[in-house]
C-alpha cells in the first residue's frame, strides 16, 4: 500500500504550493495532520482489469466516482478533538487506479493496432472521460489539508498564467497531398486541380510539405510546438509509416530550422516500435540530438511492454496516452505524470504528457464525425476543467489539416481553439519546458 500512497502523494505535491514538511499518511496513524482511511481490500492482490463495484459522492456540485468504497453516506473528512483531519474515503487507491493505468495493463482487449480501446474503459462506462476525476480527488485532499493547517493552499501557476498549453504536430505525409486530394479532382473532372497539385508534386513542393505554413500560425500565437517526425518509411505488416525519408537533405533542412526557430523536435515512433526498443532507437538517431521526446504512431501504446522500453531508453517524456475514439482524459487526469511500471512494481522517471486532443478524433468516419461548427460547443467543457485545475492541454494538429487538402475546415478548427485558449490567457509551452516547470 506504500507504493500507492508514494506514487499518488508524488503527483499531489506537483499540483499544489503544499506546506513542508507535508504531514499525512495512508491509514488511520493517530498522529498525522492529514489521514486517509485505507481501504481497497485485495483488489490490487488480484488481475481484475477494473473494480466491481462503484459508488458516486458529490464534491461540490460535481459527482466524484470512489472504486473502493461501500457508502457514500459519510462526509468527505472530518477534523478530530486533536486538531488531525480525517479523510473516510480511500482517495488514493481510486487515483492510484485511475492514474497508474491499472486497468489497461489488466485488460486483454486490444483493437487491431493492439491499443486499449476507449470502449472498454471505465471512463466509457461511466461517462467521465472529460473529467479529470483524479483532480478532483486532488481537491479534496486539499481541502482537507487546508483545514489541518488553517491556511490556503494554492495551485502552482505557469510561468504566471493560469494554465498550459502544449501544442503539438506528427509530421506522417509531407508528399501525398497530390494523391490524397489530386486524384479525387481528377475523377470529379477537375483537371486544373490535378494538374496544379501534380506539378507540385514533380518540384517537390507538395502542399502537405508545409512546415513554413505551420510556423507562420505558430508565429501569430507566439507559441513554439513540439514536432514528432515519423523517421521509418517502409510499410509494418500492411500499414503505412511516413511518405518521406527523414534522412533527405530537404527534410533535413526543414528539422534544423524548427530548432534554430525555438521548436522542439521528437521522435514519432513508427508501427510496432513500442515493443521494439532496438526500432525505436534506431529512428531516433536518425534524428539531430537531443531527442527527449517520443509519440507512438496511431497512438500504438502497449502498456505492458512500454513504459519499461521507454525507461530503458532514457526517453524524458511521452505523448501518446490519449483515446483515437475519444478527447479527454484517458488516465483521468489533467497534468503531466509519471508512467508506471506494472512489471517492476515501480514508478518509472518517464513523464507522460497526456494527449487531451487530436484532429483526426472530431471527424474520422470511425471516431466522432462532428461539423466544424460543433467542436468549439463539444470540447469547450473538457477546456474549462483544465482551466479550473491549472492544468495543460495536450492538442495533436497533423501539418496536412493546416492545407485545403486535409480535414475539411481543418485550419478554421486551429484557429478557433487557439484563439480560445489565448483568450483564457494560457502559456504555450513545448513540452519539455511544461516538464521544466515540474521538475
Amino acid at each position: 500500500m506504500q507504493l500507492l500512497f508514494d506514487y499518488v502523494l508524488f503527483h499531489f505535491k506537483r499540483v499544489y504550493q503544499l506546506p513542508e514538511p507535508l504531514e499525512i499518511s495512508y491509514g488511520l496513524d493517530g498522529s498525522s495532520r492529514v489521514q486517509i482511511i485505507n481501504s481497497p481490500g485485495e483488489f490490487f492482490a488480484q488481475k481484475n482489469p477494473q473494480p466491481e463495484n462503484l459508488i458516486c459522492k458529490d464534491w461540490q456540485g460535481t459527482s466524484l466516482p470512489l472504486f473502493f468504497d461501500a457508502s457514500p453516506e459519510k462526509e468527505w473528512f472530518t477534523l478530530t478533538e486533536r486538531g488531525t483531519v480525517v479523510v473516510h474515503y480511500d482517495l488514493v487507491a481510486s487515483a492510484f487506479y485511475l492514474l497508474s493505468g491499472w486497468q489497461e495493463y489488466h485488460s486483454s482487449v486490444r483493437d487491431q493496432f493492439g491499443r486499449f480501446p476507449f470502449a472498454a474503459s471505465v471512463q466509457a462506462k461511466h461517462g467521465f472521460i472529460t473529467q479529470p476525476i483524479v483532480n478532483y480527488y486532488f481537491e479534496v485532499l486539499r481541502a482537507a489539508v487546508e483545514l489541518a493547517y488553517g491556511k490556503p493552499i494554492t495551485f502552482r501557476t505557469w510561468h504566471g498564467k493560469p494554465f498550459a498549453t502544449c501544442l503539438t504536430h506528427d509530421i506522417d505525409y509531407c508528399q501525398s497531398a497530390w494523391k490524397v486530394a489530386g486524384k479525387p479532382a481528377l475523377l470529379k473532372g477537375n483537371i486544373g486541380l490535378f494538374l496544379e497539385l501534380a506539378v507540385q508534386k514533380v518540384l517537390m513542393e507538395d502542399a502537405w510539405f508545409n512546415l513554413p505554413q505551420v510556423e507562420k500560425e505558430l508565429d501569430r500565437l507566439q507559441a513554439k510546438s513540439t514536432f514528432f517526425f515519423l523517421a521509418e518509411k517502409a510499410e509494418h505488416q500492411g500499414h503505412p509509416n511516413a511518405d518521406y525519408n527523414l534522412l533527405s537533405p530537404k527534410l533535413q533542412q526543414e528539422v534544423k530550422r524548427l530548432r534554430a526557430n525555438g521548436h522542439e523536435l521528437a521522435i514519432h515512433g513508427s508501427h510496432g516500435t513500442g515493443t521494439n526498443a532496438r526500432q525505436l532507437q534506431a529512428e531516433r538517431e536518425k534524428m539531430p540530438s537531443p531527442i527527449p521526446g517520443n509519440r507512438f504512431h496511431y497512438l500504438r501504446f502497449d502498456p505492458v511492454q512500454t513504459p519499461e522500453l521507454l525507461q530503458e531508453l532514457g526517453f524524458r517524456y511521452d505523448s501518446t496516452l490519449g483515446f483515437p475514439e475519444h478527447y479527454g482524459f484517458r488516465h483521468s487526469y489533467c497534468h503531466p505524470f509519471r508512467l508506471f511500471d506494472f512489471r517492476s512494481r515501480q514508478m518509472t522517471q518517464v513523464w507522460e504528457m497526456p494527449l487531451n486532443l487530436m484532429d483526426v478524433t472530431l471527424n474520422h468516419p470511425k471516431y466522432l464525425q462532428l461539423t466544424p461548427a460543433q467542436v468549439m460547443p463539444a470540447i469547450t467543457p473538457m477546456l474549462q476543467e483544465i482551466i479550473r485545475f491549472h492544468g495543460v492541454f495536450t492538442l495533436l494538429w497533423h501539418n496536412e489539416n493546416f492545407t485545403p487538402y486535409g480535414m475539411a475546415g481543418g485550419l478554421r478548427m486551429f484557429q478557433d481553439i487557439t484563439q480560445f485558449l489565448q483568450r483564457q490567457q494560457t502559456s504555450f509551452l513545448t513540452i519539455s519546458e511544461a516538464l521544466n516547470h515540474l521538475d
